[in-house]
Order: structure tokens, then C-alpha cells, then sequence
């Protein structure tokens, strides 16, 4: 069985790859498990100074993994809790990351895989990427990701992303300063590659680091009270009666009636 997350090291950047394109790279509690894995041992390795985050086939990260969460409405709530904490402690695992995070983002990035990108320092785009926050469409609640995304690009902007649940194009994703910058396919690689080698050779990473955690610590105390309660109401949202629809329609390929 193939490992759901690829890790090399290189000219002083980390590598971590989601390696579940059969699945669109859905966030199965294993894909979690094992970018948590990777972002923790690319911290404790002195060797690395730059991270890069990309994904295998078509897609970059479809979200959750829906048959997954289908099987967890019917846990308590506490073992829901427990299950929203682990993807919260990815999110704030990348968001906290001593080093930069760059995303390489090859395909489209939605609900949850939208949040991964959001929660990159610096992420680069294929055109034909579309992103959104689709978990009103089926009954979800985008909690933990609105924490991080209001800081990104403001209250106005995240209320319209997530109340829409529409998709965006990588232009408009670029423009809303979700993204860095897009990038033509065949120089995807080359673009993401290029900027990771400029801040390893050119920047201290004493100064990133330094940087990166006054940054954060700017907002902190309101930012981790949110996710606790975002965590919770995570939790709690999978039992309702509109989520169990949604995700019911959307396995089963029907169109959910609100």
C-alpha cells in the first residue's frame, strides 16, 4: 500500500507531497496522520530550512474525505471532538511551522484542501486551479478554516467565500490574496522551486523564523480561543441533521433538497 504522504529533503527544502490521487488527496484520517508526521520531523531537521508542500495527480486537496465523515456521524460527540482536533492541529501545526511553507498547488484546492493552502505562508497556482469553501453545499460548517482565513484576507471577504460556497478562479484567489501568485502549469515546478532556493540562499533563518512567530503572536490569545470553539462546533456540525443529508447526497450523486 502506497504512503499517503512523500517526504525528501533537497538543497536544504523539505519536500512533503499528498500521495492520494485516486482520491483526490481527501483528508482521510491517515493523510492527516501523516502530514502531521512529516511537518514534525522537517522541524527537528537542522538540514531543512524551507518547506514545500504539493500533491500527486490532478488535484491538490478535494478536502475532507466524505465516506470517512459519513462513518463519524454516527460516532459520540466526543470522539468527533477528538477527530477535529487532530485536522486543527495540522492547521495550526503549518500555520505555527518555524520555517516557511510553500504550497505548489497543481490542481484544485476545496473545503478543507483549500484550507491546507490558506494556512501555507506563500502559495503558487496553476490557472486552471479553482478554490473554494464548499461545505455549505452539503450541510458542513467551514469552522476551523474561517479562523485562519478572517486573518488572511479580512472579515468581508471570508464571510463571502463561506457563505457562498462557491468556487473561485486563481486569478480572483490571487486577487483576494489567498494565493501569491499564478503560474502557467509547465512552470510550476520551476517558479515554486526557484523561490524556495532565493530564501534559502538569501534570507537568515534566524530572521525568518524570528519574523514568522512575532507575525503570529500578534493575534494569538483570540486566534487559539477561536479554534477551540470552532473545533467544537466542527464536532457538533456532523451530527446535524442537514450534514447527514448533504454528505448522503453528495455519495450517493444526487442533489441534496434544502
Amino acid at each position: 500500500m502506497e504512503q499517503p504522504v512523500l517526504t525528501h529533503v533537497a538543497d536544504r527544502i523539505g519536500f512533503i507531497t499528498l500521495n492520494r490521487p485516486e482520491k483526490r488527496n481527501a483528508l482521510s484520517p491517515e493523510l492527516i496522520s501523516g502530514l502531521l508526521t512529516a511537518f514534525e520531523e522537517m522541524k527537528h531537521n537542522s538540514e531543512v530550512k524551507v518547506i514545500i508542500l504539493g500533491a500527486k495527480g490532478k488535484a491538490f486537496c478535494a478536502g475532507a474525505d466524505l465516506s470517512y465523515l459519513q462513518q463519524l456521524q454516527e460516532f459520540t460527540f466526543e470522539e468527533n471532538l477528538e477527530d477535529s482536533r487532530r485536522l486543527k492541529s495540522l492547521f495550526e501545526l503549518i500555520y505555527d511551522f518555524p520555517k516557511v511553507v510553500i504550497a505548489a498547488v497543481q490542481g484544485h484546492a476545496l473545503a478543507g484542501g483549500c484550507g491546507l493552502v490558506t494556512v501555507c505562508d506563500f502559495a503558487f497556482s496553476v490557472p486552471e486551479a479553482l478554490f473554494g469553501y464548499t461545505e455549505v453545499a452539503i450541510g458542513f460548517v467551514p469552522a476551523l478554516v474561517s479562523v485562519f482565513l478572517q486573518e488572511q484576507i479580512g472579515g468581508a471577504k471570508t464571510q463571502e467565500l463561506l457563505l457562498s460556497g462557491g468556487l473561485i478562479a486563481s486569478s480572483k484567489a490571487a486577487e483576494l490574496g489567498l494565493i501569491t501568485e499564478v503560474v502557467f502549469s509547465n512552470f510550476l515546478e520551476k517558479s515554486v522551486r526557484d523561490f524556495a532556493d532565493n530564501l534559502v540562499l538569501k534570507n537568515s533563518s534566524f530572521s525568518m523564523t524570528e519574523t514568522k512567530l512575532l507575525l503570529r503572536e500578534l493575534n494569538r490569545e483570540s486566534r487559539e480561543k477561536s479554534l477551540g470553539y470552532a473545533a467544537e462546533l466542527n464536532a457538533r456540525a456532523r451530527a446535524n441533521a442537514d450534514c447527514k443529508h448533504g454528505i448522503a447526497s453528495f455519495l450517493q450523486k444526487t442533489k441534496p433538497q434544502w
